[in-house]
């Protein structure tokens, strides 16, 4: 039986553990704000895009330069390019792990191509790198403060590789931010972009011909969806790395509770047995 100073120096332990995690708890809670805020605010952005995107397409399609842009490439994949996002930290649940699981069937779906990664996040990279995978680049830092800079130098490497044909297409892989106890694992072909074949034509009157408008659109559309891929990923962090401190505060309350009752006991049970003893001597004296 472990002795009572044995059980208070746990029980100060656990106690430390509580304020840990409850801090780290409210900090999450409060930058989910912030990030929850700026992806939901991309998404109208991002989704007004694709429309405008798809409009010019629709003009431009007649021309034949529109049909041999480099982004619009259709070929097969031989060569893929997979865009994984996680954390830079840890204490956030399964996050990660459903990130790394979710790129290692993206690998086994594809096994008949060769699949290069990209890797935003310290999480995946520690974890493909020990495992020999072809990374071709890393971005650490970032995760958590996303910026359209950060976006757009990633949109850049890999349509350049696209556009010189060293892969097939690109991917992105990360957690859609849905809600606080809910972020949905999310794989998006964002390399070749797909214009809609049926799409309405509007009559716009365009400053630039359709067909150069477009070209100035393609890399911004690419820009745009790793931009939202990493303000998701960040709204989607803070939310589990939230929810994962909360279980732990409980827990750890919980512990705090079930020690203080032991200790009781443990106090008790010699309290009582001290007590016998005196009453077992002053018997045996008399």
């Amino acid at each position: 039986m472990p002795s009572l100073i044995d059980i208070r120096r746990r029980i100060r332990s656990v106690k430390s553990t509580h304020q840990i995690t409850k801090a780290m708890k409210m900090v999450s809670a409060a930058k989910l704000r912030r990030a929850q805020d700026r992806a939901l605010s991309a998404r109208p952005y991002a989704a007004m895009l694709a429309r405008v995107l798809a409009d010019v397409a629709a003009a431009a399609k007649a021309d034949e330069r529109t049909a041999s842009h480099p982004l619009l490439a259709q070929r097969p994949e031989r060569r893929v390019q997979l865009v994984l996002l996680t954390s830079d930290r840890g204490l956030a649940g399964a996050f990660n792990s459903n990130l790394i699981k979710g790129a290692q069937k993206f690998v086994e779906d594809h096994g008949g191509a060769e699949v290069l990664m990209e890797v935003v996040g310290r999480k995946g990279r520690d974890f493909f790198r020990k495992r020999a995978a072809a990374i071709t680049g890393e971005h650490l830092g970032i995760s958590e403060k996303a910026a359209y800079a950060d976006a757009a130098g990633i949109a850049r490497v890999v349509s350049a590789r696209f556009a010189g044909g060293e892969v097939d297409a690109v991917y992105l892989l990360y957690n859609e931010f849905r809600s606080i106890l809910l972020q949905r694992l999310t794989v998006t072909r964002i390399l070749p972009v797909t214009v809609p074949e049926n799409a309405r034509v509007i009559d716009y009157i365009y400053e630039q011909p359709a067909e150069e408008l477009l070209g100035q659109l393609l890399p911004r559309y690419v820009g745009i969806q790793v931009y939202q891929a990493l303000l998701e990923t960040a709204a989607a962090q803070q939310a589990a790395r939230m929810t994962a401190m909360d279980a732990a505060t409980s827990n750890a309350a919980e512990m705090i509770d079930k020690l203080t009752l032991y200790m009781n006991r443990v106090r008790q049970a010699s309290i009582t047995k001290e007590l016998i003893e005196v009453v077992s001597g002053a018997a045996a004296v008399e």
